[in-house]
């Protein structure tokens, strides 16, 4: 489940974006013109002007609603509380605070990277419950960064088989996931360069609970508690010109994940992520953007660990594999002002090759949304997406792009 709860840990846990257009000072002053009195003196005494202040909610270029300045501050930081529409969970909502601070770099030496704290809850009418926390920051000048995370979370799901999986198609088993994880992670940049590699680990403490047990040819092994850790190698190139919602660069990005019995897990198992994002301008506020992803797992994988198809308008763990592969374009738009439209379709495949044969199955989806220039200094663009699917229609609030990755 690590892919999309990095949705539910983004729907949990992500972090940080930056740089873009400077904004004007935060403490403008005009001066006020000099009169005259109005008796008549020898001498004029000029009026003393005033600073102007401007609003830390409003852009001093034009005046609409923008988060920069606020940002700027120390403890600089954006409450949220938006609903959560996946359809795998029901609905509800996510609070959190997110605190941001303002690059202290040089963006000629690093990429005015700035760093980024989180805390939050969420719940759904499903069930599901979840508390998370993580920080992500730069150090020495951006050529080192650590991101930390937790979550304890309760999260109510259904279980359709891995692969294809006739049984279960159309009647799945609801089962819970009660979960305490963290993980650390520390990359290093190579020199000057975009190319970043890196180390971590996670631990993870899990309670399983079926309302009925699969059939057995669905899932031969069925544990109710499981643990997992494992060390998190990682190799990245990125080039994007910010975090958040980025207009042109490429992010490349290869980790491992290597559980053992040494490391703290029950079993031993493998996997293997690849992700590559391209984002190019078509025109003048026009921004094409293309994500294709793979994961691959190997060995004694626990059932809620195998990967899944991640596309808009696909329900969360609905289709499993031994691996899955995935593509998606957008077209985003910025029409007016700071208001843009996207539009967006991907295509992704889920498959298994094992002792109990061979079955896969494919999916398409698409869809359109709006966004909303929030934060111009961080690129922060924030709206919903409305997804179709195989399984109908889903909403998205997006904060930040829909691909994000720290």
């Amino acid at each position: 489940m690590l892919q999309r709860s990095a949705c539910f840990l983004c729907c949990l846990l992500s972090a940080v974006g930056a740089a873009a257009p400077a904004l004007a000072s935060d403490d403008p002053q005009a001066a006020a013109p000099v009169k005259s009195s109005e008796v008549a003196a020898p001498v004029e005494s000029p009026q003393v002007s005033e600073p102007v202040k401007s609003s830390r909610l409003r852009s001093p270029e034009d005046g609409w609603l923008d988060l920069s300045l606020a940002l700027d501050q120390a403890y600089g930081f954006v409450p949220l509380l938006v609903p959560i529409t996946e359809p795998a969970v029901g609905e509800g909502a996510a609070g959190a605070l997110i605190f941001i601070d303002k690059p202290e770099s040089d963006p000629a030496g690093g990429q005015g990277r700035p760093n980024l704290s989180v805390v939050g809850a969420l719940g759904t009418n499903n069930g599901t419950r979840g508390l998370f926390a993580a920080d992500m920051r730069n150090w020495r000048n951006e050529h080192v960064k650590t991101l930390v995370g937790a979550v304890d979370a309760s999260v109510n799901l259904q279980f359709y088989g891995i692969g294809r999986d006739p049984a279960l198609e159309h009647d799945p088993r609801t089962f819970n996931l009660d979960t305490t994880a963290g993980t650390f992670q520390v990359k290093r940049r190579i020199g000057e360069s975009r190319s970043w590699i890196g180390v971590g680990y996670v631990m993870a403490s899990t309670r399983i609970r079926f309302e009925r047990d699969p059939p057995a040819e669905s899932l031969p092994r069925l544990d109710t508690d499981s643990r997992v850790g494992g060390l998190l190698p990682t190799i990245t190139f990125d080039s994007r010109d910010n975090l958040f919602t980025p207009s042109k660069g490429n992010y490349l990005d290869a980790s491992v994940g290597l559980f053992t019995k040494a490391l703290g897990s029950d079993d031993e198992f493998q996997r293997v992520n690849l992700t590559a994002i391209h984002y190019r301008p078509l025109a003048d506020n026009v921004t094409l953007g293309v994500m294709g992803s793979s994961t691959l797992s190997f060995g004694d994988t626990p059932f809620y660990l195998h990967p899944f198809i991640v596309l808009r308008g696909v329900p969360l763990m609905r289709y499993q594999g031994e691996q899955t592969a995935q593509l998606e374009g957008e077209v985003r738009w910025q029409f007016w002002r700071r208001f843009s439209v996207v539009g967006f379709a991907g295509t992704g495949r889920a498959w298994r090759d094992d002792r109990r044969g061979s079955s896969s199955t494919s999916v398409n989806t698409g869809g359109a949304g709006f966004r909303y220039e929030l934060a111009r200094k961080y690129g922060l663009h924030v709206g919903i997406d409305a997804a179709h699917g195989p399984d109908g229609m889903a909403y998205y609030v997006q904060f930040g792009s829909a691909w994000f990755r720290p």
